[in-house]
């Protein structure tokens, strides 16, 4: 069975929807017990900007764990310009957004960066590498910073913890799961939620649709970057963007007669790029109207 790829941001922020996965996947790599976290709750992944032209940050998937702790995991699967200053930029933002005018020092909270990696960043065989606030003797100052990076092409010794979600992440085929030494029930819950989502017909639609959506981004981007100019295949554009909306709508039940020709109507891509998340998110042709107001 060839299953979906958790290296895509839909299928990644799924598994970590699932609360029993976040508990265990944070305390085999944080090394926590099991027991001692009693909470990995979700909270808002967008950063909040205090000025106009400041820069917005968006994580994949943010955590208040025990309520005391923020917690940002990421999966990265090409390595970016400036990768490291830019995970630095998002553990300060993650550290100081909470920070209201008045307030005192205090109120400010432990925060973990962990990047699950799908490229060789650091040298050597080390594929679990954390990073601390400690002086040159290794006293430590703080534990208010924590970076945590896995990098998934190295080989894997096979006894750390963190060694079955790195398999878990490479795992291309349904017996690749098989093989993975299942010795916890968080761990065991995200095979089997990455099987559901992989049978899942709806699922692996939406999953294919958002890879779509990045690869006709990408294409874009490229033709106005090669090019300088994308008039001429705007039109042709939309038009493909709003037959995939109305296809995506078609798993979910009939789409009605009106809906399918505002759809195919409609000639503004930024307009239909929301349609087109709206549609792939949507459990209903109705929820979709509703959320677009179409």
């Amino acid at each position: 069975m060839k299953l979906i790829s958790l290296k895509s941001d839909y299928a990644f922020k799924e598994l970590f929807s699932h609360e029993n996965v976040r508990k265990q996947f944070l305390s085999d790599v944080l090394g926590i017990p099991l027991e001692h976290i009693k909470s990995a709750k979700l909270v808002n992944p967008h950063l909040w900007v205090r000025y106009r032209k400041q820069k917005q940050g968006i994580l994949d998937v943010l955590m208040e764990l025990n309520g005391d702790v923020v917690v940002d995991v990421e999966m990265q699967v090409r390595l970016l310009k400036h990768w490291i200053k830019r995970q630095l930029f998002y553990l300060a933002k993650m550290y100081t957004e909470e920070l209201k005018r008045g307030e005192e020092y205090d109120k400010l909270r432990r925060c973990i960066s962990i990047a699950v990696l799908d490229f060789d960043l650091m040298e050597g065989a080390e594929y679990h590498s954390v990073y601390y606030l400690r002086d040159r003797s290794g006293k430590n100052l703080t534990d208010l910073f924590q970076i945590h990076i896995i990098e998934l092409g190295k080989e894997l010794q096979g006894t750390k913890a963190v060694d079955d979600w790195i398999r878990l992440f490479n795992a291309k085929r349904g017996e690749e799961l098989d093989m993975i030494m299942v010795k916890n029930d968080g761990l065991r819950e995200a095979i089997e939620i990455l099987k559901e989502m992989s049978l899942n017909k709806s699922l692996r639609y939406k999953y294919e649709m958002n890879l779509k959506l990045k690869r006709d981004r990408k294409a874009e981007d490229d033709y106005v970057r090669d090019c300088g100019k994308a008039e001429g295949k705007a039109e042709g554009k939309a038009e493909g963007k709003a037959e995939d909306i109305i296809q995506l709508l078609g798993e979910l039940g009939p789409v009605p007669t009106e809906l399918a020709d505002k759809i195919m109507s409609e000639k503004n891509l930024d307009v239909l790029r929301v349609w087109l998340r709206a549609a792939a998110r949507a459990e209903s042709v109705q929820e979709f109207r509703k959320d677009c107001e179409v």
